[in-house]
């Protein structure tokens, strides 16, 4: 396991507030965090106090702001990666917080605060100036005498943004107006303001986050919004936690620490354009008019015409497959759950069963049932995106709120728990298991299509089947075209594993039955569980009350 979850992201060029901003988060986190700053053609002043949690890289000739946070992500092994600049404070416990309940596919942003960095004060006649250039405020206007700078390093609580946007330029715009739509502990913004965001390590890489194209800095909180919502993720903000950020626009010793060339900022703008209005960038699965209309109306833009474009969402359906075997009382129960998500429903069955779009397979319970009941399932259904449900499985409504944003992914729910019908014990342990899976349909056909005829040629026996793997995309003892490509999600309340003693798998309920201890990683017991009640001891009343 990586010996830290987060990766803090600090380019850092002639900042006189870093060392402030590196004690803050090092203070301020919770979790397993790391902090790696980036010293882009300068040593920091003040310098940097050691810790083991901080790791310091240093360039002597200035490499960019882009290009600083490309190099200190090559150096993290955590799978989240969060980027802040160098003139910030953090929530207490704001690692812990971003990081509770974000999804793979998804960019966080904390609230953002405006950050009272320093004042000017006259120590001879007392007169206070809130934060500013040297040049403009070191004389006081009162008594002309030279003023001190007095460090406040506290965010302004009533300059609170959670909402941002860009205009036809992909120009950053805030966007106060969309706030009040915005619901939830991570709700959705159209776009982020650049100075801080967190999002996964594989996606930072996958989406060339910090594209060097850009040139050195520019379009930061645009390219990384477009990238994540164009290809499939989410861009939320995070109302659980904050961070404050240092607003340094009047100039002189108080303005931005590269140099503000127009022709940068144009061309950064203009390679942005280019990516997003033009549709350059090939790792689009929607193009930007989705996005417009995603959040219609959006000001600046020709809301009319959006509307048009704004596509239908994809059609859901669940397949079932059960071998007819599983206690009823069980099997009722279990059906009966399915049924809230009020999708279609595709069973296969080895006897006939009333339940859905029904198919009878003439097969015995076995391997050989098992994956050509699932196929048949997959070429009978007509929707875009399949549940896969089994018989013993009971599924939370929230389950089938999960949209694929991929369409080349296998995505697993993490969200479960293994119970023991005999007396309600629950464990959980992190690993992908099929009925927690969705997928397009497409994907899914191709799997199992290919599973199937290589287990005509191969068997359908035991050795075969554990080879082929129950769980697509996890492993590569066989080549599938359709890929290895998976990730995770959790529904907001847990989907439960129901162990009967007739299960088809085995079931384990220690972790010193694992042959390896890194397949009982985060093993877990529970009693009660969030949204079913207790279970421990009351199973079976549990079961009646679906």
């Amino acid at each position: 396991m990586p010996p830290y979850d987060l990766s803090v992201l600090i380019p850092a060029r002639s900042e006189e507030f870093l060392n402030l901003t590196v004690q803050d988060i090092l203070n301020k986190k919770r979790g397993r965090t790391e902090v790696i700053v980036g010293l882009d053609g300068e040593f920091a002043d003040p310098p940097l106090e050691d810790h083991p949690d901080l790791t310091i890289l240093y360039y002597g000739k200035s490499i960019g702001q882009r290009a600083m946070t490309n190099q200190c992500a090559k150096l993290s092994k955590a799978k989240w990666v969060m980027k802040i600049d160098a003139h910030c404070v953090v929530d207490e416990g704001f690692d812990v917080k971003l990081l509770e309940g974000a999804q793979d596919n998804w960019t966080v942003v904390p609230t953002l605060y405006n950050l009272h960095g320093f004042d000017w004060v006259c120590r001879h006649c007392g007169r206070r100036d809130y934060q500013g250039p040297s040049e403009k405020y070191l004389k006081c206007p009162k008594c002309g005498k030279n003023r001190e700078r007095e460090i406040i390093f506290k965010p302004r609580l009533n300059r609170k943004t959670t909402a941002w946007r860009f205009d036809k330029t992909l120009h950053f715009q805030y966007w106060g107006e969309y706030s009040h739509k915005q619901e939830g502990d991570y709700a959705d913004t159209l776009s982020i303001q650049g100075s801080c965001f967190m999002l996964t390590r594989d996606k930072y890489w996958e989406l060339d986050i910090c594209d060097e194209g850009h040139g050195s800095w520019g379009q930061q909180g645009t390219e990384v919004a477009c990238k994540t919502w164009l290809s499939g993720g989410e861009v939320k903000t995070c109302m659980k936690t904050w961070y404050s950020h240092l607003f340094r626009t009047q100039g002189g010793d108080f303005s931005f620490p590269y140099p503000q060339d127009n022709k940068q900022v144009e061309h950064s703008r203009s390679y942005s354009r280019g990516l997003f209005i033009e549709g350059k960038w090939d790792k689009a699965i929607h193009p930007l008019s989705w996005l417009l209309a995603k959040f219609s109306p959006v000001p600046d833009w020709d809301n009319e015409k959006l509307k048009v474009d704004k596509p239908k969402p994809p059609t859901k359906s669940i397949i079932y497959y059960t071998d007819n075997a599983l206690n009823m009382k069980i099997a009722t129960a279990c059906r009966k759950q399915i049924s809230k998500a009020k999708l279609p429903i595709v069973s296969t069955s080895l006897k006939p069963l009333n339940f859905g779009k029904n198919f009878v397979m003439p097969y015995k319970r076995g391997y050989e049932a098992y994956f050509r009941q699932i196929l048949k399932c997959l070429e009978e259904s007509t929707a875009e995106i399949i549940y896969l449900c089994e018989h013993d499985w009971l599924y939370h409504p929230s389950h089938f709120h999960f949209t694929p944003p991929r369409k080349d992914t296998f995505y697993y729910n993490h969200n479960w728990w293994r119970v023991r019908s005999s007396d309600g014990h629950a464990v959980h342990y992190d690993t992908q298991l099929l009925p927690g899976l969705v997928a397009y349909r497409e994907l899914l056909l191709t799997h199992y299509r290919e599973a199937v005829a290589y287990m005509e040629k191969h068997g359908f026996d035991s050795d075969t089947a554990h080879k082929v793997g129950f769980e697509p995309g996890t492993h590569g003892r066989v080549q599938f075209s359709s890929g290895t490509r998976v990730e995770r999600f959790d529904s907001e309340y847990p989907i439960i594993d129901i162990r009967h003693g007739n299960n088809l798998t085995s079931s384990k309920w220690s972790p010193d039955e694992f042959r390896s201890p890194k397949n009982a990683q985060n093993w877990r017991v529970a009693e009660h569980l969030e949204g079913w009640d207790t279970v421990k001891g009351r199973f079976d009343k549990l079961l009646s009350s679906v």
